[in-house]
């Protein structure tokens, strides 16, 4: 093996089998409880949140530790209107027969439409970008690898993080979502990955009972 520069592991807990299996069970007990909301208040959420679950995601394990992703995250109203309306413009097209008769017979369960208010309602929007290529210390660019993958899993753990504080998210993702490069500013290395709402439910807020429907385990898991 190549030599390389390296630090003693040591932050790792060993836990008994016992302890293991009430973790386990307590963490899916918790993640059960994660919804995707549509329906959120305006009730304010400390920058400071945002940040440290922010911080989560950045420790994803991703392609050659290039973490290829950027988070910007959205809490100005006049910023969000942007969002909103450029999200909406786009989603008309897609409920109006872009979207075609069968993916759109798969949402209708889920009661969603064109109309996005939760945009401008929920106290923050996080666009999430990937990043094709980064630029190094010294100012060259590199290439980055396993991009979709490492921005994928960041993004789960920013889900996690959120909900494990107490918070309920959104994924959103308009086709196209261009419109969020100009919106946030970044630069053309990046591409827009998904756009998560964050914030609190609304009293009014409901859980279509088609998501309630999870695959039992004996459908996705297999042992060998």
């Amino acid at each position: 093996m190549q030599n390389h520069q390296a630090s003693p592991l040591n932050d790792f807990i060993e836990y008994s089998l016992d302890d293991m299996l009430a973790r386990s069970e307590q963490f899916y007990a918790d993640i059960k409880r994660r919804h995707s909301i549509r329906s959120f208040s305006d009730k304010a959420v400390p920058r400071a949140i945002i940040e440290n679950c922010i911080k989560s995601a950045g420790t994803a394990p991703n392609g050659a530790n290039h973490q290829p992703w950027h988070f910007v995250a959205i809490h100005s109203q006049d910023v969000k209107a942007q969002v909103r309306e450029q999200a909406e413009a786009h989603e008309r097209g897609f409920y109006d027969g872009r979207g075609g008769d069968e993916w759109l017979g798969a949402l209708k369960p889920l009661g969603t439409d064109a109309d996005k208010p939760y945009l401008e309602e929920a106290p923050w929007l996080i666009a999430i970008f990937s990043q094709k290529n980064s630029e190094k210390e010294d100012g060259n660019t590199q290439t980055n690898y396993y991009v979709h993958e490492s921005v994928g899993i960041a993004t789960g753990f920013l889900i996690n993080a959120l909900h494990h504080s107490g918070l309920v998210t959104l994924t959103h993702t308009p086709k196209p979502m261009s419109f969020l490069s100009k919106i946030c500013g970044r630069p053309d290395n990046e591409r827009p990955y998904m756009l998560l709402v964050v914030g609190y439910p609304s009293k009014e807020a409901t859980v279509p009972h088609h998501a309630s429907n999870k695959k039992p385990l004996n459908e996705i898991l297999s042992f060998l």
